[in-house]
């Protein structure tokens, strides 16, 4: 397996797909350019960044359900990074400059059931949402992260563990 990195950074000025940029400015709140229709449920602190894997995506694709990169409201499309080691608390530095830390699971809205009725179902289900990391779903649904230290983030750069354990 590759290094893990960023295929695509992803905006929008609410709701869903988000589309690509060619660089993103990572803030304590969010990527410049990115907005929330819902700012009662999306846009917290904890919630600046949500990560999507490139792998589930195309299994999803595989599965009959037609998403792309930015489809399920992603900022950062993954790629090579297995999602299901993915720990809250972890640490990621991202490009030269950004720090996130994951803060939640992803629990994603019924928005995106416009991609097919049964995709929630593919992504998460209630054991994920307890926080069993054993489930055969955790990671597939994806996570959200705080900005620790802001920066710019381009496709192609490394996101890296930098540690394990909650900071």
């Amino acid at each position: 397996m590759a290094a893990p990195h960023i295929v695509q950074i992803n905006v929008s000025p609410g709701g869903i797909p988000k589309k690509p940029i060619p660089k993103g400015q990572v803030t304590f709140s969010r990527i410049v350019g990115d907005d929330w229709n819902d700012k009662q449920h999306h846009g917290a602190r904890d919630q600046a960044i949500c990560m999507f894997s490139l792998e589930v995506l195309n299994q999803l694709t595989r599965e009959g359900f037609p998403v792309y990169a930015g489809a399920l409201g992603e900022n950062f499309t993954i790629q090579d990074l297995d999602f299901r080691s993915v720990r809250l608390g972890q640490r990621y530095k991202v490009g030269h400059d950004a720090v996130i830390r994951i803060s939640r699971i992803r629990k994603p809205c019924r928005t995106i059931t416009v991609y097919g009725g049964n995709i929630l179902r593919a992504l998460i289900e209630e054991e994920v949402r307890k926080g069993n990391v054993n489930s055969p779903l955790w990671g597939r649904s994806g996570f959200y992260a705080e900005v620790l230290a802001e920066g710019e983030v381009l496709p192609g750069d490394p996101i890296v563990l930098l540690d394990g354990t909650p900071s």
